[in-house]
């Protein structure tokens, strides 16, 4: 092969690699030029809290992806464990046995709400290792089951005013999603907090490491000794719990919940991851790619708005961007040139 061939093959390679950061310049230059407010401290600020919500959920979604798993009930969970809190505030727990009602404190309320997103993907964890589901068919399933809980829950209607009672001690709940710290958002430093660790455990950790060689070869990971059924359960309640704490942030955004929030984000979590570098087919990815990717959807969801697109509009690019990162994610599982190496391989 001579050089001006692979010098081609490694700036396609480089090119690959860098998509996501090219995206984002990209985006970041076209947006400024077009909507004079985008660039704005109150804007970015707003812009960040937004792609909080997504790099929270990209970050469960990632380890799972990893695995060679995927998971579509993100946006159940979001839903579901919103509306738990809500009836928590609401309606609080009802104690037949003792005639008595109880309201929980905030705190509580927020500890129920991540045992619950934790334990339903404990149950896709289960579906997919001890049952053998194919994680697509299994979070299929739990996606419509919690979505339907969540309506149940509320008869489909919105459980308002989450601001709860003096009297009852269930007060605070809107804190999480609008309180500050120094002028920073706690949506913004939970997906920092998040992320650092997140990115230690993927790389620094034997958990970690784990992950990565279930998801590039399950079979020589069960010869190695690794407990490929209990991780694959362990990274499906990771992405469970990262789903819950986003439910939660937007119900208290909000003040309100609606089993309705949340959908889609899933799409919006595995576009994110995709985007990012890690590859559906499981073993190679980062943390640190999937919330950059996330960023690029964030960003490119805010610009469109800035611009005042048209909402349907909007739902076809974002349709296209995730085929997009597909068809990228297959492209770098092939390996610019590698058809080329092979045939000089025979060659000589």
């Amino acid at each position: 092969m001579n050089s001006s061939k692979l010098k081609q093959i490694n700036l396609a390679d480089a090119a690959m690699k860098l998509r996501a950061y090219i995206a984002l310049v990209l985006l970041l230059v076209f947006f400024s030029f077009n909507s004079p407010n985008f660039l704005t401290l109150t804007s970015l600020i707003t812009m960040v809290r937004h792609i909080s919500l997504n790099a929270i959920i990209a970050v469960g979604a990632t380890f799972v992806i990893l695995t060679g798993g995927i998971d579509l009930s993100i946006g159940a969970i979001i839903g579901f464990s919103g509306m738990i809190a809500g009836g928590l505030i609401h309606q609080g727990i009802r104690l037949n046995i003792f005639g008595i009602t109880v309201y929980p404190w905030v705190p509580a309320i927020l500890v129920i709400c991540l045992i619950i997103g934790i334990l339903i993907g404990w149950v896709n964890g289960v579906l997919v290792s001890k049952f053998n589901v194919t994680a697509f068919i299994a979070t299929m399933g739990t996606m419509y089951i919690f979505r339907g809980f969540a309506l149940l829950r509320s008869n489909g209607t919105t459980f308002p005013n989450l601001q709860g009672k003096p009297e009852l001690r269930n007060t605070g709940f809107p804190l999480l999603g609008q309180g500050t710290f120094l002028g920073i958002p706690y949506s913004i430093l939970i997906m920092i907090l998040l992320v650092i660790a997140a990115a230690y455990i993927a790389k620094k950790t034997p958990f970690g490491r784990r992950v990565y060689a279930v998801g590039g070869n399950e079979n020589a990971a069960r010869l190695s000794g690794i407990e490929v059924n209990k991780l694959k359960t362990i990274v499906f309640m990771i992405s469970g719990g990262c789903s819950a704490m986003v439910g939660l942030i937007i119900s208290s955004e909000l003040v309100a919940a609606h089993p309705a929030t949340g959908e889609s984000y899933e799409m919006n979590a595995i576009a994110a991851t995709v985007l990012g570098g890690t590859s559906l087919a499981g073993g190679r990815g980062s943390i640190g790619g999937a919330v950059l990717g996330a960023f690029v959807i964030g960003v490119l969801n805010d610009g469109m708005v800035m611009m005042g697109i048209s909402s349907f509009w909007q739902t076809v690019i974002r349709g296209i961007v995730i085929v997009l990162a597909v068809i990228l994610d297959q492209l770098q599982n092939r390996g610019p040139g590698r058809g080329d190496v092979k045939k000089e391989a025979k060659t000589k």
